[in-house]
């Protein structure tokens, strides 16, 4: 929490620096990077590129501040950061770094208006954030007993094409220990050397259910479009993983974990690559409730865009009550909610899993279609915008 002295100049600010967000947080990477080189590799250099990076840190810190006394709207918020930055490796030492950059950002986009009393209302309510979040991480870090910024190296056993642009790598641990446990829906952090010494980290979720045995990851090659650099970590797995290759791989983390152990009927929607963790989900309830009443809808540019449909198509065989809905959009136009197998709104869980956009209309389709937005989660790519907070 923040005092009482300092709430007025948070609040008061908050509109302003919002406004200003993009130019701030520019700033901040830029000078951070510059001064610390090596923090290069805990950031996704292509969303940096895009400017993503940089929406992301500016929503974060001023959703925390603008929300510092709502614990129920930044609880969830809050666990999504940790689970991210155990992912990659975030270390208490790094908070001071990122908090001076970001306050003299501040200082320097607005000039004669960042009063001192408000960098330092500003120098606090970072603080505050940073000793959350470092305490849950360090909580994180015992619980799953690693170091920061640990990998274990995984050999891979096959590499399957599911589709025009996306490859499953399916590994087993290649120092003999047992593989650590984890739930559908979460995702292991890939660390890649790519040409020039960079070292680089990516996030991807399990695209299987657990076996105790084996991980696999499902990778869309992220080509070049006008306003987007080609993905450098996706581009180098496609052109170099084969059977036999060893990767380093973080253990699993992330908050968005569909309910796959109850009997209680649910709902999984999802667009693009981000059917990689509801295929996770639905192949752990074919194994514990094969009778569990599913509707799995997804959405693809077309069918040589569509990434593991035919093993959820395979899974109607064991699961008589699994309903699969698709949306081509080049046929069938986008994801339409009112075409989807009618279930009890009030009582069914529905996870959504995908991009941005497709997120954002999803779930306003789905508020006016009368589900209770307590029972909407959603799993973003990329950073979060917290556009919920804003």
């Amino acid at each position: 929490m923040i005092s009482e002295a300092s709430r007025p100049y948070i609040d008061a600010s908050v509109p302003v620096l919002r406004e200003h967000g993009a130019t701030i947080t520019s700033r901040f990477y830029a000078d951070m990077l510059g001064t610390h080189p090596a923090l290069t590799r805990l950031f996704n250099m292509g969303n940096q590129a895009q400017g993503r990076q940089q929406q992301s840190l500016a929503a974060a810190v001023f959703a925390y501040a603008a929300n510092i006394g709502n614990p129920a709207a930044l609880g969830p918020v809050v666990e999504r950061i940790v689970h991210k930055h155990v992912s990659v490796g975030i270390r208490a030492e790094h908070y001071p770094i990122v908090g001076h950059h970001l306050i003299k950002a501040i200082a320097d986009t607005l000039g004669d208006a960042a009063t001192p009393a408000l960098l330092d209302a500003w120098r606090e309510a970072y603080g505050s954030l940073a000793r959350l979040l470092i305490q849950a991480e360090a909580e994180m870090y015992a619980t799953a007993g690693i170091q920061p910024g640990d990998t274990r190296p995984m050999r891979v056993l096959e590499v399957v094409r599911e589709s025009d642009n996306v490859l499953s790598i399916r590994f087993e641990p290649a120092d003999g220990l047992p593989l650590p446990a984890f739930r559908a829906g979460q995702y292991v952090s890939v660390a890649v050397d790519l040409p020039g010494g960079r070292h680089q980290l990516r996030q991807y979720s399990l695209s299987d259910a657990p076996d105790g045995r084996t991980m696999r990851i499902s990778v869309k090659r992220e080509d070049a479009a006008a306003d987007t650099p080609a993905g450098e970590v996706s581009n180098w797995l496609h052109a170099n993983v084969r059977a036999g290759s060893v990767l380093r791989v973080s253990h699993p983390f992330g908050e968005f974990t569909p309910d796959t152990e109850s009997d209680r009927p649910i709902v999984l929607l999802s667009a693009g690559i981000g059917i990689t963790p509801m295929v996770a989900a639905v192949k752990r309830i074919a194994q514990v409730a094969p009778r569990r009443r599913v509707v799995f809808a997804h959405a693809a540019r077309d069918a040589a865009h569509h990434a593991l449909g035919a093993e959820v198509d395979a899974l109607q065989a064991v699961m008589p009550n699994l309903a699969v809905v698709n949306f081509y959009e080049d046929a069938d136009g986008r994801m339409d909610v009112a075409k989807l197998p009618a279930w009890q709104h009030e009582e069914t869980d529905v996870y959504l899993c995908g991009p941005h956009k497709f997120m954002q209309a999803q779930w306003l389709a789905l508020l006016q279609a009368g589900v209770p937005a307590a029972r909407l989660h959603r799993e973003v790519f990329g950073p979060e915008l917290l556009d919920h907070l804003l």
